[in-house]
């Protein structure tokens, strides 16, 4: 209803209001799975003081290490908010890639911290008790590592956020550790009491795993890399706008949740600037309704050589490569 009485329009407040709503979104989705992860920490703590895991205490520092990831994502979706101004020209949606560095930090220091305290059960073995709480304590980290997996998936990629996403696979992965330490706590049951220690060593490799994605991740996003489909797509789309004779250059960027385009398009040299001015803007509208997650893209005309003469011959030796 509202779209029938509301035309759409796509100025800069439209803008400024679906990167709010994203960042809104994306604040939601942190706290509510925050509190997810912090309880069910709290729960597997109270049962590593009681057993003394240390596959148990691996996942549970793991946890409270997800938990935490969410506090800078939350920093940066408060900054990302910010408009743009003459230092910071594209604006602050970068802060979500900082937080992104922040996150594999943490990942490390949990590796770290779970791998020496596996080495270190093995070197002075202690006996595990109350295995069934052990167990039971895995199966609770798995379930609140899979809801909250599934929750910051689903909206980090409802809002174009690629840290956010990551986010939840790095907590789904976590709930696959803990199925770890339902097996680790199995071995213990059935008379294997380095199965505890071994099982954490598991779980250590499994993090580093998740490491090397995460930091796969955040180094794409860092050097400005796209999925090529995406280049491809904004390529047809400006293809088929009536008066775009060739598509030249296409350059796409991530900036925090939200894409950025710049595009070279030939149009007919003896087009009046203003009707070259209403292709670019017909071929920006389309871009805006058919690439997701897109904000602005910046296209520039170049008049075909009907005339023979070279256009970009005042530039041309800036450009050329030795």
């Amino acid at each position: 209803m509202r779209s029938i009485f509301s035309p759409h329009s796509h100025d800069a407040a439209d803008s400024v209001d679906r990167a709010l709503e994203a960042s809104r979104d994306g604040m939601r989705a942190l706290k509510i799975s925050l509190v997810g992860l912090a309880v069910t920490a709290v729960l597997q703590v109270i049962i590593v003081l009681i057993s003394g895991s240390v596959a148990l205490l691996a996942d549970t520092v793991h946890n409270f290490a997800d938990a935490l990831t969410a506090v800078p994502l939350a920093i940066a979706f408060w900054i990302g908010r910010r408009p743009p101004n003459k230092r910071y020209t594209y604006g602050y949606g970068r802060a979500e890639d900082l937080a992104g560095i922040f996150i594999v930090a943490m990942i490390a220091l949990s590796a770290a911290v779970a791998a020496w305290e596996a080495v270190n059960r093995l070197v002075n073995p202690s006996e595990v008790k109350n295995v069934g709480w052990v167990i039971a304590a895995g199966v609770i980290g798995f379930i609140g590592n899979e809801l909250v997996a599934v929750y910051r998936i689903r909206v980090g990629r409802r809002i174009g956020s690629a840290a956010l996403v990551a986010d939840g696979l790095h907590a789904r992965t976590d709930g696959v550790t803990s199925l770890g330490v339902v097996i680790g706590g199995l071995g213990v049951a059935a008379g294997w009491d380095a199965a505890d220690p071994l099982v954490g060593l598991l779980i250590t490799v499994a993090i580093l795993f998740v490491l090397k994605n995460a930091a796969r991740d955040i180094y794409h996003r860092l050097m400005d890399s796209v999925d090529p489909d995406l280049v491809d797509s904004v390529e047809a789309v400006l293809a088929g706008v009536p008066g775009i004779q060739a598509v030249e250059r296409v350059s796409i960027r991530w900036i925090g949740h939200e894409l950025r385009a710049e595009a070279d398009v030939v149009s007919d040299s003896r087009l009046t600037v203003a009707e070259s001015h209403r292709i670019a803007e017909e071929a920006h509208h389309l871009l805006l309704h058919r690439i997701p997650k897109l904000a602005r893209a910046t296209i520039h005309t170049n008049p075909c050589n009907h005339d023979g003469l070279d256009h970009h011959l005042v530039t041309e030796h800036h450009f050329s490569r030795p």
